[in-house]
């Protein structure tokens, strides 16, 4: 029962949606309430960090992709292609400007 509530508590997106802190005194209140060595609180605290590092790297990466699909779908320049236009009306401006002298 213990490694199947550890195992929950370590999946999903909430655990990526919670703050480090609230993680930290999770881990802590989980591993009181199952009377887990200080050795084991250690591992599993540890655990928990890393997992949460994975998760939140994962989702964030998910939600990026999301948002450039949007953006593509939407057709939305990017800053890059904005860029390269202001740069080429620049461009033109001077030539404009110096054929007028």
């Amino acid at each position: 029962m213990l490694e199947y509530m550890k195992k929950s508590f370590l999946t999903g997106v909430g655990l990526a949606l919670r703050s480090k802190k609230e993680i930290g005194e999770l881990a802590k209140e989980f591993a009181k309430k199952s009377e887990m060595d200080q050795e084991q609180a250690k591992k599993f605290f540890d655990e928990l960090h890393e997992k949460y590092d994975d998760t939140k790297t994962k989702l964030d990466t998910k939600i990026e992709e999301q948002i450039k699909k949007v953006i593509k779908k939407l057709d939305v320049p990017t800053h890059s292609e904005m860029k390269k236009l202001v740069d080429r009306i620049d461009k033109l401006a001077k030539a404009i400007e110096q054929s007028k002298k």
